[in-house]
């Protein structure tokens, strides 16, 4: 297939883009490079432009013959959500939605699209199945349910196959360290804690360590970055038209914090310091993903289960890209 990949320079995005290209699929970038890197992708497949931008976007969609497209191209940050509700508005929803009506224009037919556990709010039981109640509690996920509602919509009056991935908390980096996470500011809590390994920071923050689990803090479902793009692969491979596939990407098994911070010790030799701060406003305690329908619908499984595994693959990148794509 020819693939157009929104949001391609991006930390999944990239990785996503990878995972098809070794599978065969000729795949175009598509990002205005805001958040995403002109490193993480090949420059004969970046396309810079906004989604925003129907008329470029219809004529991309076009010349270059798309006959499915992936959508990446979020803002993800909770705090600034709340902060910052009319950026998240105007990007995450209403550029979103010209995105459906350009492609549903020029007859493409399949999506699918990063969606986020953040759909669900805070969840009574865990691990959160698909079943459980959509109630989100910021304008980060209120904005991803908006366009999976959308979507839903859009298959019953249009004809548009597509899925819905809802991915826990990605991490890691792909195995060849050419590619990885390079956020700034950095918020998630892997990178955090190996930039103090490396001498970028003094320490990391536990935020609560008195929280109803076993060490106290938080827990947290990690999914390896390159198993998210395997997902979204079996997902693109799987759509049909008219129907929508909704999914949880997880690995079924939760770390807390402090086992995050005890992990990367020992992958890379350092002490890490760490100091004790308060809770975060909306932390749920844990948050961990029944995956199974995922494995079912898409015959799809993590590969990577192991975490210290995972943090492996992000230290090679850290470590050879202290500087992220600067370096």
């Amino acid at each position: 297939m020819r693939i157009l990949v929104i949001g391609g320079a991006g930390y999944v995005g990239s990785h996503a883009v990878r995972v098809l290209t070794r599978a065969g699929h000729e795949v175009l970038v598509y990002d205005n490079l805001s958040v995403g890197h002109r490193e993480a992708v090949p420059a004969e497949q970046l396309i810079v432009g906004e989604v925003a931008d129907g008329g470029l976007l219809r004529s991309v969609l076009r010349t270059s013959h798309i006959d499915a497209v992936m959508h990446f191209a979020a803002f993800a940050l909770v705090g600034e959500s709340v902060a910052e509700p009319a950026k998240y508005y105007r990007n995450n929803v209403i550029a979103a939605l010209e995105l459906l009506d350009a492609i549903r224009d020029c007859g493409v037919r399949r999506l699918v699209f990063s969606s986020t556990t953040a759909t669900y709010g805070q969840p009574d039981t865990i691990p959160i199945a698909e079943t459980t109640r959509q109630e989100p509690i910021n304008p980060y996920g209120f904005t991803k349910l908006v366009i999976e509602r959308a979507m839903a919509d859009y298959a019953h009056a249009y004809g548009l196959g597509y899925a819905a991935l809802r991915y826990f908390n990605a991490a890691g980096a792909d195995r060849s360290g050419e590619i990885g996470e390079d956020h700034d500011p950095e918020s998630h809590l892997i990178p955090i804690v190996l930039q103090v390994a490396l001498g970028k920071r003094e320490s990391v923050t536990i935020y609560g360590n008195d929280y109803p689990t076993p060490d106290g803090t938080c827990i947290r479902d990690y999914v390896h970055v390159n198993d998210l793009g395997a997902a979204h692969l079996a997902a693109l491979e799987r759509l049909e038209d008219g129907r929508g596939i909704c999914v949880n990407l997880g690995t079924g098994r939760g770390t807390s914090v402090r086992e995050i911070v005890d992990a990367c010790r020992r992958v890379t030799g350092h002490p890490i310091p760490e100091r004790i701060g308060d809770r975060r406003p909306g932390d749920p305690a844990e948050l961990v993903a029944d995956a199974r329908l995922a494995q079912r619908l898409l015959d799809w499984k993590p590969q990577f289960l192991d975490i210290e595994e995972t943090i492996a693959t992000a230290w090679q990148w850290h470590r050879q890209h202290p500087e992220g794509y600067r370096s």
